[in-house]
């Protein structure tokens, strides 16, 4: 890990210890009744990428169609605080009332600007700041990611599967995990292989990350990226990939097998309508399959024949609450144990993942 994201595990441990029930501050007031919500989303990545910002405009869309309500976004804005409060001011100076911030480098810009406009309802999303106007939101991607790693572990037949990630945060981190365990429950022979780009919008960089991973033996490709760059290079060496974000089988329809998805549209419903209302408060918000925000993809008939009906049963247990993707026994990649038998990782320990289990190099 490096120094910026060890300084910020600190912070997120304090913080998670309040994450469950936490809305800080008292409800904002609703608009005026002559004065119309506009909402503002900020993303990391142009709209046709494919994948996260992609994911985030399909949401925006559905906020307008069910509450009608007047939207304004900002594309490929830097993940850098002045950038992020200029085009947070630039949106408020148009009317914006209620603002999305959808990429963690967002966070610390957010906040600042947030003491300065008590009045707007402010949501980030994969952070863990929160202020009196700003709370933040995200998806347990690991339960999906889990049951893709189980379609990789029957498809591969090197036993050699890559993983092309942005960066090493607890976020990408954690997919990773829940990824290699999804793997190693179904062939504990296999091994994650990672190849970090430092990125995460980059299609070229991200294309030849792949590449390598292919070049050094992987038959399978997964990736925390914003692009369908790596099932691409994986189509053509061949290979199969596990997409993700949204359905990436249009993008290489010969390789795709399946992507763990998100659906932010309800979300964004909820938390507008609650800002009309004038009941919305700053809440942490961490929803999971059960919750509609995060899910499996459809398998294609590229997937393993068998792949079907297992996937089914852990996602079954996995909403049940009859399984939990980090209980214990689990492993580092050192070999030491770190979570016991019949122990389960709480929300905390999950939000600051800085280790990896056994298989993932």
């Amino acid at each position: 890990m490096n120094k910026k994201f060890s300084i910020l595990l600190v912070a997120l441990l304090t913080v998670t210890l309040v994450l469950a029930g936490c809305g800080g501050g008292a409800p904002t007031p609703a608009p005026d009744q002559e004065d119309e919500v506009v909402v503002g989303f900020i993303y990391v990545g142009p709209i046709g990428d494919g994948g996260w910002t992609y994911a985030h405009n399909e949401g925006r869309l559905f906020l307008e169609n069910e509450l009608g309500v007047r939207t304004l976004y900002a594309e490929s804005v830097p993940e850098d605080d002045q950038a992020v409060i200029n085009a947070i001011t630039d949106m408020i100076d148009q009317g914006a009332n209620v603002i999305f911030g959808t990429s963690f480098g967002f966070m610390d810009g957010m906040e600042r600007i947030s003491a300065d406009y008590p009045d707007v309802a402010f949501m980030h999303c994969s952070g863990y700041k929160t202020t009196d106007n700003m709370g933040n939101y995200f998806g347990r991607m690991y339960e999906p990611r889990y049951l893709s790693g189980i379609v990789a572990g029957l498809k591969t037949e090197t036993n050699n599967i890559g993983y092309v990630a942005a960066f090493e945060i607890p976020e990408v981190v954690r997919g990773i995990n829940a990824f290699a365990l999804g793997v190693q429950s179904v062939n504990p022979d296999a091994e994650v292989n990672i190849r970090w780009t430092q990125t995460w919008y980059n299609p070229a960089t991200e294309k030849e990350a792949a590449r390598a991973l292919l070049d050094a033996g992987s038959d399978v490709i997964a990736m925390h990226q914003d692009t369908a760059g790596p099932l691409q290079a994986a189509e053509e060496a061949g290979g199969y990939a596990i997409g993700y974000h949204t359905v990436m089988e249009s993008y290489a329809p010969d390789a795709y097998m399946t992507s763990p998805i998100w659906n932010f549209g309800p979300y964004y419903v909820e938390q507008v309508q609650s800002v009309m209302d004038g009941t919305w408060a700053p809440e942490v918000y961490w929803g999971g399959m059960n919750d509609g925000i995060v899910a499996l993809a459809p398998l294609t008939e590229l997937a393993p024949a068998d792949a079907f009906e297992l996937v089914e049963e852990a996602q079954a247990a996995i909403t049940s609450g009859d399984m939990h993707v980090f209980a214990g026994p689990i492993y580092d990649n050192q070999g030491e144990l770190q979570v016991e038998e019949g122990q389960t990782m709480t929300d905390g320990e999950m939000l600051s993942f800085d280790w990896f289990v056994q298989g993932v190099r």
